[in-house]
Formats: structure tokens, C-alpha cells, sequence
């Protein structure tokens, strides 16, 4: 298994996307149109920070976020907060500040602070707008991330099923409904090249104005010619993005949410994923046995609270599986919502130091909460969990993965 834990950090920066060396019919072709803006232009970030390594068992801590926050934040602080990146941070004297080289310039700037403890900084996620992100890995492989939304009406049924069958399988899905969509592709390289752009703009905006101008406002099951002889479900019409994107661009993988909780994943070996998040909502005290009062409050701070903190925690399941092309499935929907809430259940509303038996023996730290919740969903998924993920807060995010 492998766990990693997440900050998330803000910050506000300018940049110019433009290479002296190239035309400006270049320039516009590789970044597009915000390449005119000569004295840059803005974006209002958001950073995450990715570490992995052991629990200390003592602790229950991967590592400390706060320590996080504290030596990643000065970084950010000093180096991109409230700057002009091309001028005033000389590491992007020589490469553009992209997404994807903000996010390699975070890796490598922050990595070393950490030598001092077991964790390792795996990657660095940048989000530039609700369009746009990239990701840098420790191996150097980055990711550009593009997200499209559009709205269409479908029935929830596949052409290989007979009338009874669907109805069964689908429900009140099989009458006319309609979601907003919103859909992610991610294009990899194995080894990032700051000198040149992961994916041209001139290529992603073309791919996405074919995606939208055939999907949106559309009758998924008569409108879309190459949706004719396919189920329309979720997994089905993500599996159908992918191929259309693939057959022109080097794609990675592609989430497709029909809602915010709920998401259908397709990557290059054709696995099929879904996803589900799901709330609830507990109270905890930070406090480890085998240390004493006072370093239980240095270690914790105000998370140590004799009286006890809570939270509204996020959890987000993810599981693979056989997909069923006869039905465009890979797993019952409301099955699937049934088990995360079973899972969920015994711990909702209650104080889970106090009231349950998961954590007379170790802290409640993100890391043993996630821990702890996986097998009790995966038991209930037939061992098909891949990945869980858990908010504590919007800012603090602790995952689990299938290795």
C-alpha cells in the first residue's frame, strides 16, 4: 500500500508565456492568446504538496503538515507570492513559467527542506485556474491537466440489453435526464522538458472546441453518431472521450464527473475506474499514549484539545474492476454508494477516539483514519479499492492507493 499526505497551499503570481526566440505566430500557436500580454498576466494559485514515506507509529504521522506548511510556505512566500515569475524568481530567467514548470520549480525548490525526516516530496500539483493544472513527480514525469464541462440530456441504457433488463439494472436512470458535465484530460511525459510545452495550445483548443461543439447540448443516444451502438453510461461515454482525443493526441487518461461526487476514470491500458465522494462527520482528539502531556502539545498544538476538535470529513473511493461492455458498467451504482455508506456509518456523528474501537490504540491522525477505513470498504467492494482519499479539511488530504 502506499500513502502519501497532501498540503495545499495558495498563492498569487504574474507570468508572460512567451519565447524570444520564436515568431509571434509561434508564441500564439504554442501558449495562445494570454502570449500578447507583454507585462504578464495574472493567476491566483494553488499548490499541492505530496509527501510519502512510513507512519511513525508513536505518532501516527506520516509527517508533520504543519512543518509543511511552515517550510513550503516560506518558499512560496518568498519565491512566487505576489511576484512577476519571469522577472523576479531567476529560476524561470531561462524557462517559461508554465504549469508544469511552476509546479518542477516547487518540486525542486522544496525537496531538499526536507532531508531531515522520512517523508519524501513524490510531487508537486499546480492548479492555475479551474481549467488548467500540472503535476511534477519526483522521478521527473509531468502531467498537464485540461478540463472542459458541457451539458447534455441522455437515458441511462445500453442497445445490448432488452427493455427489462435495463430497467432493472438502471432504474428511474432509463426515463430522459440531464447532467453537467465536466471532464479532465490528462496528457504524461515521462520526462518533463521545461524548454518546450507538455501540449501546444494551438492543439488542446482545437481538441476541446470538437469535444464541446459535438457533446454539448446534445441527446447523448441520438445526437452523437459515434454514441449510436454504445451504452450510455457513465463509464461508456468517458471510454468514448478517450478514443475520440487519443485518435489525435498522445492522451494519458480521462475523469468524466456526471456530478461532483461521482466520476467515471479511463487510462491508456483501457482499466476502468469509478469513483464516489462521500461526507461525514466526527469529532477527535490528536493525543498520542506514549507521549507525555507536554509533547502532546508541542507535536498536536491546538489539535490536542483535551475537550476534542471535529471536522466535516471528505472521503473520496475509487475502485477498478471487470468492465461489462454489454451493459457499459463496472459497477452498480447504488450498490456502490450502499457499501461507502455502510462503511461510514458506525463513525458518523460520533467521537472517534472515544466512541469507537478503531482508535483506543492509535492517534486519529489523518493517516490512521484513512488507514483504518480502507479495509471496511474494500471488504465491502469485494477487495476491487484502488485508491481512497480522505479531506480532513480542504487543505489537508491523505490517501491511500493500492500498490
Amino acid at each position: 500500500m502506499l500513502l502519501t499526505v497532501s498540503k495545499r497551499l495558495e498563492f498569487s503570481a504574474a507570468r508572460r508565456l512567451h519565447a524570444d526566440s520564436w515568431s509571434d505566430a509561434e508564441n500564439l500557436a504554442a501558449f495562445g492568446p494570454e502570449t500578447k500580454a507583454r507585462q504578464g498576466s495574472g493567476r491566483n494559485y494553488v499548490a499541492h504538496f505530496v509527501f510519502t514515506g512510513p507512519v511513525n507509529p508513536a505518532t501516527g504521522m506520516l509527517i508533520n503538515i504543519s512543518e509543511i506548511k511552515e517550510r513550503a510556505g516560506k518558499i512560496v512566500r518568498e519565491r512566487f507570492d505576489h511576484k512577476f515569475l519571469n522577472k523576479d524568481n531567476p529560476s524561470f530567467c531561462d524557462i517559461l513559467p508554465t504549469a508544469e514548470n511552476i509546479a518542477r520549480q516547487l518540486h525542486l525548490d522544496v525537496a531538499p527542506l526536507f532531508s531531515d525526516v522520512d517523508a519524501t516530496l513524490a510531487a508537486c500539483h499546480v492548479a492555475e485556474s479551474s481549467e488548467r493544472s500540472a503535476t511534477f513527480y519526483a522521478d521527473g514525469a509531468g502531467e498537464a491537466n485540461y478540463w472542459f464541462d458541457f451539458s447534455a440530456a441522455r437515458k441511462t441504457v445500453s442497445p445490448h440489453l432488452n427493455k427489462e433488463e435495463n430497467a432493472r439494472l438502471f432504474g428511474r436512470a432509463t426515463s430522459i435526464h440531464g447532467h453537467n458535465y465536466r471532464a479532465r484530460l490528462t496528457f504524461r511525459m515521462g520526462r518533463l522538458d521545461p524548454k518546450a510545452p507538455l501540449v501546444r495550445h494551438d492543439a488542446i483548443d482545437a481538441c476541446l472546441r470538437t469535444l464541446h461543439d459535438e457533446l454539448d447540448h446534445r441527446y447523448l443516444n441520438e445526437d452523437v453518431i459515434g454514441l449510436k451502438d454504445r451504452p450510455i453510461t457513465t463509464e461508456s461515454l468517458a471510454r468514448y472521450v478517450y478514443e475520440r482525443v487519443k485518435a489525435t493526441m498522445p492522451l494519458h487518461r480521462v475523469r468524466l464527473h456526471e456530478r461532483d461526487d461521482f466520476f467515471a476514470e479511463i487510462w491508456g491500458d483501457e482499466s476502468v475506474f469509478l469513483g464516489m465522494r462521500m461526507s461525514f462527520n466526527a469529532a477527535h482528539r490528536l493525543h498520542a499514549v506514549a507521549l507525555s502531556d507536554a509533547e502532546n502539545s508541542k507535536l498536536y498544538g491546538k489539535c490536542n484539545n483535551p475537550l476534542g476538535h471535529g471536522h466535516r470529513y471528505l472521503t473520496e473511493t475509487t475502485v477498478g474492476g471487470e468492465y461489462d461492455k454489454r451493459s457499459g458498467t463496472l459497477r452498480d451504482f447504488v450498490a456502490f454508494r450502499k457499501a461507502i455508506a455502510e462503511s461510514l456509518a458506525p463513525w458518523q456523528d460520533r467521537h472517534l477516539d472515544l466512541e469507537t474501537d478503531d482508535f483506543r490504540n492509535a492517534p486519529s491522525t489523518g493517516e490512521n483514519i484513512v488507514r483504518a477505513l480502507w479495509p471496511k470498504i474494500d471488504n465491502r467492494l469485494n477487495q476491487q479499492l484502488v485508491r481512497l482519499r480522505l479531506w480532513e479539511t480542504p487543505n489537508n488530504r491523505f490517501t491511500l492507493r493500492r500498490a
